[in-house]
């Protein structure tokens, strides 16, 4: 065994005790305080669809100035971050660990979180700062301290934002790029797609935030349409087969032997991690890119990335947990992947492959496929790195800390590309958890903030206003508001 080999079984073993323990708290939190959320708000994510979609789509040929970002390119790059592998490796992984059952449960956590992922955005909306580069910068980091008033804090969230997505969750993409690639080509190239794939990350990101907005503007519809009609193509042509999907997916949803067998656990569990780690909803990652939006009131943002969450699992993730199903009815009925030693081979990327391949694309499904996985990869890569930028800014405003910081996040996806699949997931897992469990309870505080400016949003829309436009004297308190001036002041 080689000295990285033991390094990383050290790792591992040491993350996997923390990460079960971490997210049986964060289940709590992210389940709990989603539901208390959909409460409060009287189910706004589902209740609200008609305008959350309007808001969402009427904003594609808004135009804005050079120092800003358009709402529907803040929709794009959150977008961006939430497509990525998690829609195609995440869908697979928690079919093999939690069996079908685990997708109800992501549909089930999806529709929950919407409403998380709606306080987040619309409170990050409200507490955002307008920094000296002329963007306007929020997240986790600048709720804490603009309303919370804990700058310490603050610097502690700005920092876990940094390692989780700047680091692990640039490493997963990367990662699983690297093993589509591998898949297709052959392991003995790894070294040669760790460098490509670095040498792309570079190109893009030190491009800037503006950028990182251009393409995920186009890259980010295009290559959720693409994968859609893949996966809407191998549907149709086994169309047959979608009645026992369907009875699939919820036979072990509600099946005796989940409840009997302790098989339920693991299939909440894997449908909450796969969910949340696709749709990042609650977990404070998409407030950082929504908040760099220009818009005349911040529950536009918020209506938006809340059907964002929508958008991701219930139709993207769907459609590729379709496709898997089909295939694994026939190939694997039992679902008893650990029983036949496939779970850890047969995680992720080679299940998606085998179903492409079986269902529709032969031979050449390994190769379409990594395709996919680059796009997917790299769309949310960009998005992570917009995210770390914003919160390194937080904490300094010096020229040569975001050098360093690109540096190491390319670095960071040359290694991943060469780590075990294993370890990338699970440190991600661990982060994901860390994050899930300090953003929610901090929302829980500030949650008053989005009520108000919800019940602002539609008394005007209830008067007539097509574009409403927010005045802070409707909150609680304007402690800590910098970017939004009363309406008085507006027409001064």
């Amino acid at each position: 065994m080689s000295f990285f080999e033991v390094i990383n079984d050290a790792i591992a073993s040491v993350n996997s005790v923390v990460n079960t323990y971490a997210w049986y708290l964060a289940f709590v939190f992210l389940i709990g305080l989603g539901l208390y959320f959909t409460v409060r708000t009287k189910g706004v994510q589902l209740n609200r669809l008609g305008e959350a979609c309007k808001v969402a789509f009427t904003g594609i040929k808004e135009k804005k100035g050079k120092q800003t970002i358009s709402s529907f390119q803040a929709f794009c790059t959150s977008m961006g971050a939430r497509i990525g592998v998690g829609n195609i490796a995440g869908v697979a992984a928690a079919i093999v660990m939690g069996g079908p059952g685990a997708v109800f449960w992501m549909w089930v956590f999806a529709c929950i979180g919407a409403a998380t992922s709606f306080i987040e955005c619309t409170v990050g909306q409200i507490f955002k700062e307008k920094k000296g580069d002329g963007y306007f910068h929020g997240g986790p980091a600048y709720y804490v301290k603009n309303g919370l008033g804990k700058p310490k804090f603050a610097i502690f969230m700005a920092l876990l934002v940094i390692v989780t997505y700047g680091l692990m969750f640039v490493g997963v993409q990367a990662n699983q790029a690297s093993n589509a690639l591998q898949t297709a080509f052959g392991a003995d190239l790894a070294i040669y797609f760790a460098i490509g794939l670095a040498v792309i990350s570079a190109l893009i990101i030190f491009g800037g935030i503006k950028r990182v907005a251009r393409v995920s503007t186009w890259l980010v519809p295009t290559m959720a349409v693409l994968w859609m009609l893949l996966a809407l193509a191998v549907v149709l042509v086994n169309f047959t087969q979608v009645p026992a999907v369907i009875e699939t997916i919820f036979s072990y949803a509600f099946g005796v032997q989940q409840f009997v067998g302790g098989g339920m656990g693991m299939m909440l569990l894997w449908g909450l991690k796969r969910g949340v780690f696709s749709n990042e909803a609650g977990i404070g990652s998409v407030p950082n890119v929504s908040s760099s939006a220009d818009v005349k009131h911040p529950v536009k943002q918020g209506l938006m990335q809340s059907v964002g969450v929508l958008i991701d699992t219930l139709v993207v993730c769907s459609a590729t947990a379709f496709m898997i199903i089909i295939y694994t009815n026939a190939a694997y009925p039992g679902y008893n992947f650990a029983e036949l030693g496939l779970a850890g081979t047969l995680n992720g990327v080679p299940l998606v492959a085998e179903a492409l391949g079986a269902t529709m694309l032969g031979a050449a499904a390994p190769y379409v496929l990594s395709v996919f996985m680059l796009i997917f990869a790299f769309s949310s890569l960009i998005s992570y790195y917009s995210m770390s930028e914003t919160n390194l800014k937080f904490i300094t405003e010096k020229k040569g800390a975001v050098v360093v910081l690109r540096v190491v996040i390319v670095a960071m996806v040359f290694f991943s590309s060469m780590m075990s699949m294993g370890l990338a997931w699970d440190l991600a897992d661990t982060f994901q958890a860390f994050m899930g469990i300090f953003n929610t309870a901090i929302i829980l505080f500030l949650g008053k903030y989005a009520f108000a400016a919800l019940k602002d949003y539609f008394d005007q829309r209830g008067e007539g206003v097509e574009e409403p436009v927010f005045d802070p004297s409707c909150l609680p308190s304007q402690k800590g508001i910098t970017c939004w001036p009363a309406k008085e002041d507006k027409e001064e």
